[in-house]
């Protein structure tokens, strides 16, 4: 089996709804006697929690469960006020400002080549086998799309959201500052907008340059601690995720602060799969160099599809530190 070329399909522009049912996998099932219909459920939980591990989007945005590729939910833009109240007056009373907004799945799909001797396999087993390269480039594909907008067929990203809010700032633009009162720049540009900056997120290669940042009485402004058995790093006493997939586009940031609660994240858990037998792989190149074809090199592949939505609900929870020399 040929593990290691893995091709992401473009995400498709419109979402769709699944037309299979869940469908039972008899034990020692092979995929040639189905060619389409739905991952087993325990495996596409397995690869839908894989995906979530994977993901820095997903560990920080609020996670929205889907049944449908469509879902409308209420957001709270302004609270309740209080009032003080003096001796036999009556209470004023105020309303909640809520919104109404609409998570819209997209679809993202992955393409596997393999040799045709897998359709005579156990399904289960080779849905198993290839588990972490179908989360891999799910998870990957998805950051991409959510930090920074690369090929994204969402209306919103977090960098974009940024931008449209006024709240960038550019790596070393202020003479005499370092990286930490550049990173805090930012933040204060998201806190003038009377929001609060909760997390970060980063792309890997920042984390040499934060790790020996220190206020001005020599204490780390950087820690990592150790909570249940993971070490979570910390800046500002903020949670910093790192973007460790390839998604992240360094020429763009440096890294992003915000409240990332402002941004939802929809999961549509049942995962599509299909057998291609015929197709040519535009994106896989075989070994003449030309796109692979599946008939001519005697092999198969597997196409699996998830549904996910992205969504920020509030641009000016968040502002981004540019890199050094950046020019928009």
């Amino acid at each position: 089996m040929m593990k290691k070329q893995i091709s992401v399909l473009p995400v498709m522009a419109m979402a769709a709804t699944f037309s299979f049912d869940i469908q039972k996998f008899a034990e020692g099932a092979t995929l040639s006697t189905e060619l389409t219909g739905l991952i087993p459920d325990e495996t596409a939980t397995d690869i839908v929690k894989d995906v979530v591990r994977g993901s820095a989007i997903m560990k920080l945005a609020d996670l929205e469960p889907m049944t449908t590729a469509t879902k409308k939910i209420p957001v709270l833009l302004d609270g309740p006020g209080a009032y003080w109240v003096g001796e036999g007056e009556r209470i004023k009373t105020s309303k909640a400002t809520w919104a109404q907004v609409t998570l819209q799945a997209k679809k993202l799909g992955v393409i596997i080549p393999m040799s045709k001797e897998a359709l005579n396999r156990p399904r289960i087993d080779v849905f198993e086998e290839l588990k972490p390269y179908i989360a891999e480039a799910f998870y990957t594909k998805l950051d991409a799309a959510a930090f920074i907008g690369t090929e994204s067929p969402f209306a919103t990203n977090i960098l974009t959201a940024a931008v449209n809010s006024g709240n960038t700032f550019t790596r070393g633009s202020v003479a005499g500052q370092n990286l930490a009162d550049d990173v805090n720049s930012v933040m204060a540009l998201i806190e003038a907008d009377d929001q609060e900056p909760r997390a970060f997120a980063a792309h890997f290669g920042l984390k040499s340059s934060l790790r020996g940042l220190k206020n001005s009485q020599g204490d780390p402004l950087y820690l990592t601690s150790v909570r249940e058995g993971v070490a979570e790093d910390s800046l500002y006493a903020l949670p910093i995720e790192y973007c460790r997939n390839g998604a992240w586009d360094k020429t763009k940031a440096d890294l992003i602060a915000g409240d990332y609660k402002k941004s939802k994240v929809g999961i549509l858990q049942q995962i599509e799969y299909e057998i291609l037998k015929e197709a040519t792989l535009q994106s896989v190149n075989a070994a003449d160099g030309k796109p692979l074809s599946l008939a001519e090199q005697d092999m198969v592949a597997l196409k699996a599809t998830f549904q996910v939505a992205f969504l920020v609900v509030k641009e000016a929870a968040f502002g981004v530190l540019r890199p050094a020399g950046f020019v928009g």
